[in-house]
């Protein structure tokens, strides 16, 4: 007989957490309709990472989320849009404990994993959409040709893109609101009384809960770009009627953002900097009692007008918990006040400890 210790282990059976895993992998990508090199591909990492000795005592919930893990990884490598949302509904998982083992799966394994392309991602989940062929339960007036609105959304969640709207966000619901846009633009005059939730559902997906915030952040940045263009500044717009000339403003989209953003910025700049005189000469009248008598025209223009372009977690920051103030006995303390002898024996627990303590100190 040979010790297990000593064995190769060559002609041992796979283990039932590997066995468990690989029908996991299995299954996973049936349902994706996934290519067999993409299964034997994640079947693969699988194996290697339950060889690793990073995930030998992890808990059992992680390791059942391994599998999964591993088919996204391959997906991304293969360039196949598949988010981490989907796979995470498909595995009941929680979005986060997904992610830490997803990292650290990639982490150990030395992975090389490309970031996801928006517009294969606009592809693949607009192929799950019934709008593009007449069926019962689709009224005839949301019926919509594929080609185009593919073409609208791209340049939508472009537009996302330049507009810090897309970076740190989940990609489905903004592609989800481009789409609501781009198909209420190609059609105005019947779709503009539907609402986002009725479109989710006759086309047959489902309504990410912040796609109602990506679509008014989207709506903002559309009405700002129509403030820009000249034959609009006629009309009154709002957030309806700015949906009918999608198709004008993103023709123009380099141009309008340019000077609805960047020439606000200018002034505000130009605004807030001190003005630019010689040393000699007085200050103006007028501009002195402007000074004394209210706030800067700089700030005026921010709090009345719209601000310059910024990522939303600036224009919007999340409240934040107020820590409770140090008392005066907690801000004496600097960590460099002297330990005493009784305070050290009080951390040592037995009588060999304390031994060994007076022994050294008395050398």
């Amino acid at each position: 007989e040979v010790a297990y210790s000593q064995s190769t282990g060559q002609k041992e059976q796979l283990s039932r957490c590997l066995q468990r895993g690989i029908r996991r992998v299995q299954d996973l990508c049936k349902v994706l309709q996934l290519p067999t090199v993409f299964e034997e591909t994640a079947v693969s990492y699988l194996q290697r990472a339950l060889r690793h000795p990073s995930f030998h005592l992890v808990s059992l919930e992680k390791k059942e989320l391994l599998g999964g893990c591993c088919v996204f990884v391959t997906c991304r490598q293969h360039n196949w849009p598949l988010t981490m949302g989907t796979i995470c509904s498909l595995l009941y998982a929680k979005q986060e404990m997904f992610a830490g083992v997803y990292l650290s799966l990639q982490k150990e394994l030395e992975l090389s994993v490309p970031a996801l392309s928006l517009a294969d991602l606009v592809k693949t989940h607009l192929n799950s959409f019934r709008l593009f062929q007449h069926a019962a339960d689709v009224p005839a007036p949301f019926v919509e040709d594929k080609e185009k609105m593919v073409a609208r959304t791209m340049q939508i969640v472009e537009l996302a893109s330049e507009t810090w709207l897309v970076t740190g966000r989940h990609p489905v619901p903004i592609v989800t609101a481009a789409a609501f846009l781009s198909w209420q633009s190609l059609r105005p005059a019947a779709r503009l009384t539907c609402t986002l939730a009725r479109f989710c559902k006759a086309a047959g997906v489902d309504l990410p809960p912040p796609a109602h915030l990506r679509l008014r952040e989207l709506l903002q940045i559309l009405l700002r770009m129509a403030s820009q263009l000249a034959w609009l500044r006629v009309f009154k717009m709002d957030k309806k009627t700015v949906v009918k000339h999608i198709g004008d403003l993103l023709q123009h989209r380099i141009f309008l953002l340019k000077n609805a953003f960047c020439l606000e910025e200018e002034e505000e700049q130009r605004a807030a900097a001190p003005g630019e005189r010689s040393p000699g000469s007085p200050p103006a009248a007028g501009g002195a009692a402007q000074e004394e008598g209210s706030p800067s025209g700089g700030k005026r223009r921010r709090e009345g007008g719209p601000g310059p372009l910024l990522p939303p977690c600036l224009t919007n920051p999340r409240k934040r918990l107020r820590t409770a103030a140090l008392s005066a006995s907690d801000l004496a303390v600097t960590g460099d006040e002297p330990i005493s002898d009784s305070e050290i024996e009080q951390y040592l627990r037995g009588p060999e400890e304390v031994r060994a303590f007076r022994k050294a100190k008395a050398w």
